[in-house]
């Protein structure tokens, strides 16, 4: 009856909540039941009940596809080098921002690392394909240094296309992944900083002994974020980049599910590969969710 009472009295908060639950019941929790056609041969002729059970034909399909494979391993090449160069170098930044002196420099440096966050791939996309272009900008800069005789179109090289989607994708995200980690800089006592001068720390020690400890829960649940989607790479960035010549090195999981589900209509199979990825993501997720713990004497940061 206590509880009973306690949640009439905050009724209207319940009633302000009410419709972000029912937008998760309708859209996060009533698809899932679609997860089934995975195990089904479902046709667009079908419904989901009516469709015949295959059992785990599907995901046999996928063991045997080339292609899907091909996906996978441009995926966690992808995937590898954005973990690698994406996570370390917005606490980097955002530690040489955080020491920056408070004035106009430092406004400017934020304001210029966040604004690409909020351009569509679209617009970066069609930004990116005009300056690797033959005669875009970014030719005409390595001719003018001596760098290249004649343009080529980059984005038509399959071998360059794993590091064009991860160095656009960096100077995309990079400022907006700093802002985690200011935000949780600038609650560290400045008293900390001051005893570490008196006792002759350098800035390197300060940053090595103090910032970066205290910031461990923030820098592992990044982590932990990261490795979870290592298998779902940026299906707006491929779908804007990629192109018939270079789709050998840019094809990912995401785009290949989009082909294989809404543009050649094979809803079952392409079920089937998400299905599996998201097993595999929780999978990644709960093991690093392990490891991290030893980073924060055994606490999870999410469980």
């Amino acid at each position: 009856m206590k509880k009973l009472a306690k949640i009439w009295k905050q009724r209207q908060l319940h009633w302000m909540v009410l419709p972000g639950v029912a937008f998760m019941i309708v859209f996060n929790y009533i698809p899932i039941y679609g997860i089934i056609i995975a195990f089904k041969n479902y046709t667009i002729v079908d419904t989901i009940s009516s469709a015949p059970w295959v059992g785990l034909a599907n995901f046999k399909i996928i063991l045997e596809d080339t292609y899907f494979w091909e996906a996978v391993r441009n995926t966690l090449g992808i995937s590898l080098l954005k973990l690698g160069l994406g996570f370390m170098i917005p606490i980097i930044l955002a530690i040489m921002i955080f020491e920056m002196k408070d004035g106009h420099f430092k406004k400017f440096v934020q304001t210029v690392s966040y604004i690409p966050h909020f351009f569509s791939w679209i617009v970066l996309g069609g930004m990116l394909i005009s300056w690797l272009s033959t005669n875009g900008f970014f030719n005409q800069v390595l001719m003018s240094v001596g760098l290249m005789d004649k343009g080529v179109n980059h984005l038509l090289d399959p071998h360059k296309y794993w590091w064009i989607a991860v160095l656009s994708d960096l100077w995309k995200e990079v400022g907006w992944g700093t802002i985690l980690y200011l935000a949780g800089m600038s609650r560290i006592d400045p008293t900390f900083y001051e005893a570490a001068r008196i006792d002759g720390a350098t800035k390197l020690q300060q940053i090595r002994k103090i910032t970066l400890p205290l910031l461990t829960p923030i820098i592992s649940l990044n982590l932990i974020l990261n490795v979870s989607g290592i298998l779902g790479s940026n299906l707006d960035q491929t779908l804007v980049l990629m192109n018939s010549q270079n789709q050998s090195k840019s094809e990912v999981i995401n785009s290949f599910v989009y082909r294989m589900g809404l543009a050649q209509g094979d809803f079952s199979y392409a079920t089937a590969v998400g299905l599996g990825i998201s097993v595999i993501s929780v999978i990644l997720l709960v093991i690093t969710d392990r490891v991290t713990r030893n980073l924060n004497n055994g606490k999870s940061v999410i469980l």
